[in-house]
């Protein structure tokens, strides 16, 4: 590897932010310099993101976070991860004639939760006004901010489609009847309105300001303008058909989001943190217990056997995640048994020279049925998409697709947060007339089969591939995560060993070629599966890509810089700052002093 890199990675002591979108990671560390702190710096950061990249995220979408408190040492996890709403019954999609939730539309909605996690990090952690945290957003959303080509592309390929099936998203997304210009001036009046509101919230402390908006919110003028539209609207889908929300009232009313603890293990001196199983997160821990026994250090960081062996190790812990995970809070997930030391030596041991085709979770006692269960729904479902109809993420290169953002910020007395909202994006469901923002399609994270972890139920949290990290070693703690679906802990995993046992800087690691399976179950819709499928950037060279073909994955080889949109913040046990961006897609940026 080579010490060049695209950009510099930001050194300092006062704090960083980096995120994927230039716009707000400069709003987050505006937030630093006014006094705020990490959490403050968090909230408005991701507020922003909602504004700038619609089609990735919304204030009706999801957010999972991990963050470490300086003051307590403590680290949690925040859970803005809506749940399935009362009627959302397995019975009521069936009687609809669906075999798979939609992937798009009111059917595919769940409790929105992104807004509410956000308000209860800034009550708990934060120290600023909900005003100065909410103004940036309001800003940017009612004066315009210069709109992304990507955003110009998606509505484009829309704008039938809006005026036909979606009116109200045309009144938002193409108020003249077309689509905004690449890197025009794009307003959202309406969501302008709908967070001034929030903002403009009456209490007699700070936290009850906060609470008030949390009230506003879901059961004040925001649920009640998206109930009156959700009382008469019926809207096309994914499925062809035209399909009514079971979101009700009460669904929004009695939620809130929570904290829980990280689930953790050790790794060559690391501790690393990821969410619960309702979350695709321990797949990451999982990999890295069946790699712990490898000698990865001896392998080229870019060569065949290094990718080979990450890639059936991925491979291995993704086939666990479909047949075990799951909301523990509703189904038993066996966890203890997944992340531990003895089994993840029996999965190593697997792993040959070879390419695997076959679907393999491992048996763990007690739970066989469910591994059996995912063998026969991915046989069953086998080349139901191609590769472009998968959840897109950037690696796919299509337009009509919805995916995710991602921050991480460190302040000055070392508080860190690392957050990956997704949902509510623009392509996937009508906007609520006056509030400018569509609900989300989580749902479809659900199967219609009876008796799965990832059965559709009732107050269920849908299993995510939302997966923000943070990991700490001798007083060093570094925040890391990427958008990309299915994806996200594959790039993590290979950023986070080429970084352990490769010394490749946070930045050069970035900027390194980058590969991902498609070999297991996808989690969004259609739920197709190729198995033995790679892609892989050609940066890593013909040798390589060669190498892999002779042992049997099937490697389709990506446009270059085209794969991952990895950002991560670092902090030394001297108090020194340390941040970097991707430069795939040029938006994402760090910044910092």
């Amino acid at each position: 590897m080579s010490d060049f890199t695209t950009r510099p990675e930001i050194a300092g002591t006062f704090g960083v932010v980096t995120s994927t979108h230039w716009i707000a990671s400069q709003v987050g560390m505006a937030m630093l310099e006014r006094g705020g702190n990490a959490f403050d710096a968090a909230v408005a950061c991701g507020l922003v993101l909602q504004v700038v990249e619609p089609h990735l995220n919304g204030p009706a979408g999801d957010m999972p976070a991990i963050f470490h408190v300086a003051e307590t040492g403590e680290t949690q996890v925040l859970c803005a991860q809506g749940v399935a709403p009362e009627a959302a019954t397995i019975e009521h999609y069936r009687a609809q004639g669906l075999t798979l939730v939609p992937g798009s539309g009111l059917l595919a909605t769940v409790v929105p939760g992104a807004f509410d996690g956000w308000m209860l990090m800034l009550r708990d952690h934060g120290t600023m006004s909900l005003e100065e945290v909410m103004q940036p957003a309001i800003d940017y959303a009612r004066d315009g901010h210069p709109v992304l080509p990507r955003v110009s592309n998606i509505i484009a390929g829309l704008v039938d489609y809006f005026a036909e099936e979606w009116p109200s998203s045309a009144a938002v997304w193409t108020p003249d009847g077309q689509a905004p210009a690449p890197h025009s001036l794009f307003k959202n009046p309406d969501l302008a309105e709908t967070y001034a509101r929030l903002a403009a919230s009456e209490g007699a402390t700070r936290e009850a300001r906060i609470d008030a908006a949390r009230a506003a919110w879901r059961e004040g003028f925001v649920a009640d303008a998206i109930f009156s539209y959700l009382a008469d609207a019926t809207t096309r889908d994914t499925s062809g058909a035209h399909h009514k929300a079971v979101l009700a009232p009460a669904d929004m009313a009695d939620w809130r989001a929570t904290y829980e603890p990280p689930v953790s293990i050790e790794y060559h001196g690391w501790t690393l943190h990821k969410t619960g199983p309702w979350g695709q997160g321990p797949v990451l821990l999982q990999a890295l217990m069946i790699l712990k026994g490898v000698d990865l250090a001896a392998m080229d960081p870019i060569g065949a056997e290094f990718t080979h062996t990450v890639i059936e190790a991925i491979k291995l812990a993704y086939a666990d995640r479909e047949a075990y995970y799951g909301d523990p809070d509703h189904s038993e997930v066996p966890l203890e048994h997944l992340l531990s030391e003895d089994y993840a030596a029996t999965r190593r041991a697997v792993i040959t020279r070879d390419a695997s085709i076959e679907q393999r979770p491992g048996m763990v006692p007690g739970f066989e049925h469910l591994a059996h269960a995912y063998k026969e729904r991915s046989a069953r479902d086998f080349g139901m998409g191609d590769v472009a109809a998968q959840e897109p993420t950037m690696a796919h290169l299509t337009e009509k697709r919805g995916d995710t953002v991602h921050l991480d910020v460190i302040d000055r007395w070392g508080n860190m947060v690392s957050a990956t909202p997704s949902g509510g994006w623009l392509q996937s469901s009508p906007v609520i007339p006056g509030l400018g923002f569509p609900l989300n399609s989580r749902a479809q994270m659900f199967w219609l089969d009876e008796g799965l972890p990832t059965s559709l139920a009732p107050g269920r949290r849908p299993r995510t591939t939302l997966t923000p990290s943070l990991a700490e070693k001798d007083g060093m703690r570094l925040a890391f995560g990427t958008p990309g679906g299915d994806q996200q802990d594959q790039w993590q995993l290979i950023w986070f060993l080429r970084f352990v046992h490769h010394g490749l800087g946070m930045q050069e690691g970035m900027d390194a070629p980058l590969f991902h399976s498609m070999h297991f179950q996808g989690s969004f819709f259609p739920r197709d599966a190729h198995p033995g499928e790679m892609m892989i950037e050609p940066g890593v060279g013909e040798a390589t890509i060669a190498e892999l073909r002779r042992r049997g994955h099937i490697v389709h080889v990506a446009e270059p810089w085209s794969v991952g949109r990895l950002t991560a913040a670092l902090r030394l046990p001297d108090g020194r700052l340390r941040a970097a961006a991707t430069p795939r897609l040029m938006q994402a940026y760090a910044v910092g002093r």
